[in-house]
């Protein structure tokens, strides 16, 4: 189920003094099954953004169409919107509020008026794609490491069967193992549930690795579209704007300035690793 966002334009304070533009026409689609990376410095409109993509926010101006309606027509069921587009806030305490584990995961589906059964199994299975093991799961949700909050909150919103995932910095505050466990566990759920994915992230090498497409804000605007190989080959106009490419993208511009023949377009490292591998398996590779 696609989402497809027109001009969407978004005011904080609107008619006082203290009015900004957190969104200035912002128009965008999102095709079943795409894996898109949101990219900004703070103050952009990252997190405003997405939150209007399930209904939370109502916009100034513009709309937001998911399967081709209109959110906001009469009679559309946000309640319903929200099940189908699952929002994981980067904070996970936002979302956890149960006495156990398995109770906050069971929250959503509960809700959605199914059967015990379902839900208890929705919750299970839940809880096993984010790798939370078992014994954790009567325990208060407060009780966990960062990391673990992160799966609970995760699997609450899985339990919900939404079709399109949207993180908002799912790895802020991680040590780098729980970070790529993180990661590798989303990938996997875009792999085998086939969803859209909308990651938010500060990590230009995480977006560069798992991202199919790279969507670029600044200051409420949208100013690059592509995938990550087009919009990283301006990272120059990236740094302007409080941005930056991947380290291996500067590493590779430098040696072929000095002559080392790589593609430019390289962003993350295991390409950078094939592209040199590749050259010393070569009759240039003697001369290097």
């Amino acid at each position: 189920m696609s989402i497809r966002a027109e001009n969407l334009t978004y005011v904080y304070g609107a008619g006082t003094a203290l009015e900004q533009y957190a969104l200035k026409d912002v128009s965008f689609e999102i095709p079943d099954g795409q894996f898109v990376g949101l990219i900004g410095h703070t103050g952009s409109g990252k997190s405003t953004l997405i939150q209007h993509l399930n209904g939370l926010i109502k916009p100034a101006g513009g709309t937001v169409y998911y399967d081709g309606t209109d959110i906001y027509s009469e009679g559309f069921s946000l309640k319903e919107l929200r099940s189908k587009v699952g929002l994981v806030f980067q904070y996970p305490e936002h979302q956890l509020f149960e006495v156990d584990v398995f109770s906050d995961v069971c929250y959503g589906p509960r809700n959605l008026g199914l059967a015990k059964e379902e839900v208890d199994q929705r919750a299970r299975e839940a809880l096993k794609q984010v790798g939370l093991k078992e014994k954790y799961w009567d325990q208060s949700p407060f009780e966990l490491s960062g990391g673990q909050k992160r799966r609970v909150a995760i699997a609450g919103v899985l339990a919900m069967d939404p079709k399109v995932l949207i993180l908002d910095e799912p790895t802020a505050g991680l040590d780098p193992k729980g970070r790529d466990e993180i990661l590798e566990e989303i990938r996997q759920l875009h792999k085998e549930r086939g969803m859209s994915i909308v990651l938010v992230s500060h990590s230009m090498e995480d977006i560069a690795r798992y991202a199919d497409r790279l969507m670029v804000m600044s200051h409420g605007e949208k100013v690059f579209d592509g995938t990550p190989r087009e919009v990283f080959e301006h990272y120059r106009e990236l740094e302007a704007i409080g941005l930056a490419a991947p380290q291996v993208t500067y590493i590779v511009h430098e040696l072929k300035e000095r002559g080392v023949p790589l593609d430019e377009g390289i962003t993350t490292v295991e390409e950078a690793k094939e592209a040199v591998l590749g050259l010393l398996g070569s009759p240039l590779g003697a001369c290097l």
